[in-house]
């Protein structure tokens, strides 16, 4: 089996030993993704551009994705994003899941993690 790792240049995949994705098995694995911004929304649209940039150089795409998780600090938070990322899935929505949790830094809002058909 070949296994593809793919980079997005990120300061923590060197610091912390990852990828941004890893091509595997038919599948596209995106590592857990956090964007930039002031607010939830701008970091959940950062994130997705994090993710589709990594897709894209896999060759796959937001329609070939079958699982995605959403982690957030504040569940009540996650209610704003709901626009952004149905208008990213269109007809083609993955299962989700979301967690309530702590993420990596507090200036994080949302962190998302995604599987999808290569």
């Amino acid at each position: 089996m070949t296994i593809t790792r793919i980079s997005s240049g990120g300061e923590f995949e060197a610091k912390v030993g990852y990828c941004r994705a890893v091509v595997a098995g038919g599948f596209v694995h995106v590592a857990g993704t956090v964007g930039q911004g002031d607010d939830v929304v701008a970091q959940c649209k950062s994130a997705l551009e994090t993710i589709g940039a990594a897709l894209e150089k896999a060759g796959s795409g937001f329609e070939k994705a079958v699982r995605v998780n959403y982690y957030l600090p504040d569940a009540s938070e996650f209610e704003p994003c709901f626009e952004v990322l149905a208008e990213t899935f269109g007809a083609n929505p993955p299962a989700a899941t979301m967690i309530e949790c702590n993420l990596i830094d507090p200036k994080f809002r949302i962190e998302i993690e995604l599987t999808a058909l290569a």
